[in-house]
């Protein structure tokens, strides 16, 4: 292990945030860097637990006690082929994963957790400046052909599995540019795109072949896809999104997360058409519907934006600040969160549930809302919401934002012309192995679990193109197993 005694000299310390006045006129990434001493001093704190629960609570299994070993130990180009042997983009988790390995981390039972997610971000990004981290092209092509369908994590990840596996893989993506949400609707505050864009760079150098601005089932049909690859794979996203079906939702200025927030991306990175109206928070009253990350990132983009006002409402209770009997360790507990962007501003509040909009001349201006309680269990044991009597309240508004969530993967198009198999929430179905109902397409990421992390994305991206190099080499492969294809 690295200290012995590492865990009892020293607490847990993360970067530091910019300023708020400073960071909120910028879309610059919000932390700061992580200096070598105290990079050292985190991974001095991990214990090499007899049974280590942060490689049950990480899907990608990532080999935690290893590497903050080797980091201690200063020897950081080690550590990162450890960390790179089951993540492919351990800077792209380091930065966006919730860290569920943190939270099954044994210390974290009565002490604060291991900083895992920040060394991992911190051995990667150093890999970078240092050259460690170089295009890895195969030795050899096997002749086998694969089409990626979507180039997020999991997609990426897949890619690059396969590709080092010798196959030939083309990724298609219907957007413009490669990276999925991590681009369009992740905001530069959390992750600036440069970071991106040298992993896309690295894939390309290896022999992947990204082809943009294609919708495969319009500009490429599913039956010339099949034509053309060995293998399928389908790693879209879970595009729907959940809407709120109350009076006034037709009018004017309420719209999806997912319309606001890749419309500022674009802007940020040169590329959104000046000629073409925007959705901004600038000098409104803003409302966003939805307490989770894409709520969060609304209401940091909406800051930055110049907003007059913004609340943040959440149909659930208000979360405990610490675990409670309800979710022991190492689950992954569902307690407060305070990310960067709620200390910049806006109130938020919980238990709230929309009625209704009003406004004039077919423009929003008002949100009708009432607080709500959990009900009693009925007799399955769930719980629904019933009205607090008497507790109705408005809102000035002249922008909703509708962070509730997404339910699942756009049906039309390729996935009806393919005509794969869909589960009960209408993803596409492909349990062990991947495969879907029809030979030789597999799915992996959203577009199987549905919503779900990053880190979920990669994993099943790695998994994925596994199961897919046993298809194409008649049952073998070489490509690794990880701790999720094994409970696949």
């Amino acid at each position: 292990m690295a200290d012995p005694q590492g865990f009892l000299k020293h607490g847990r310390e993360l970067p530091e945030r910019r300023s708020v006045e400073e960071r909120k006129h910028d879309w610059v990434e919000v932390y700061t860097e992580f200096s070598k001493e105290r990079l050292i001093v985190q991974a001095s704190r991990c214990m090499d637990c007899g049974i280590p629960f942060c490689h049950q609570g990480c899907p990608l299994g990532n080999i935690i006690p290893d590497w903050n070993d080797l980091v201690y130990r200063k020897r950081d180009e080690a550590a990162l082929a450890e960390l790179h042997a089951t993540n492919n983009f351990p800077e792209f988790t380091g930065k966006l994963c919730p860290a569920p390995c943190e939270a099954a981390c044994v210390l974290g039972i009565n002490q604060d957790p291991v900083a895992i997610r920040r060394v991992e971000e911190s051995l990667a990004m150093q890999g970078w400046e240092k050259g460690w981290i170089k295009p890895e092209p195969p030795t050899n092509r096997t002749g086998k052909t694969v089409a990626v369908v979507g180039s997020g994590p999991a997609g990426m990840a897949a890619a690059q599995q396969l590709n080092r596996a010798g196959h030939t893989v083309t990724v298609f993506e219907r957007d413009s540019a490669v990276g999925g949400l991590m681009r369009f609707g992740i905001p530069d505050f959390k992750m600036e795109k440069w970071v991106l864009d040298r992993r896309v760079k690295q894939m390309e150098e290896e022999g992947i072949v990204f082809r943009t601005s294609v919708n495969v089932g319009v500009d490429i049909t599913a039956d010339e896809l099949k034509a053309q690859f060995d293998a399928i794979l389908l790693t879209g996203g879970s595009t729907r999104p959940r809407d709120l079906s109350v009076p006034g939702r037709e009018l004017d200025g309420i719209h999806f997360a997912m319309e606001y927030l890749p419309q500022q991306n674009r802007k940020v990175a040169g590329t959104w058409d000046a000629h073409k109206p925007q959705i901004s928070a600038e000098g409104k009253k803003v409302v966003i519907l939805g307490g989770g990350d894409t709520g969060a990132d609304c209401l940091g983009t909406a800051i930055r934006q110049g907003a007059v006002n913004i609340s943040q409402f959440e149909i659930m209770p208000k979360p405990p600040e610490k675990r409670d009997a309800t979710m022991p360790w190492p689950s992954y507990p569902m307690i407060l969160r305070t990310g960067s962007a709620h200390e910049e501003g806006g109130i938020r509040e919980w238990s709230v549930s929309t009625k209704g909009f009003s406004g004039t001349n077919g423009k929003v201006t008002t949100l009708h809302a009432v607080k709500v309680q959990l009900s009693e269990p009925d007799a399955t044991g769930r719980r629904g919401f019933e009205e607090v009597p008497g507790s109705a309240f408005d809102v000035e508004a002249d922008l909703v934002l509708l962070a509730l969530g997404f339910l699942h993967p756009q049906r039309e198009g390729l996935l009806a012309d393919l005509n794969v198999e869909l589960d009960a929430r209408g993803n596409v179905k492909a349990e062990t192995g991947y495969e879907s109902s029809v030979p030789g397409v597999f799915a992996a990421g959203d577009m199987r679990r549905g919503q779900s992390l990053i880190v979920w994305a990669i994993a099943e991206g790695r998994e994925a193109a596994r199961y897919v190099d046993l298809y194409l080499n008649g049952g073998e492969s070489e490509l690794p197993l990880t701790r999720a294809v094994i409970s696949a």
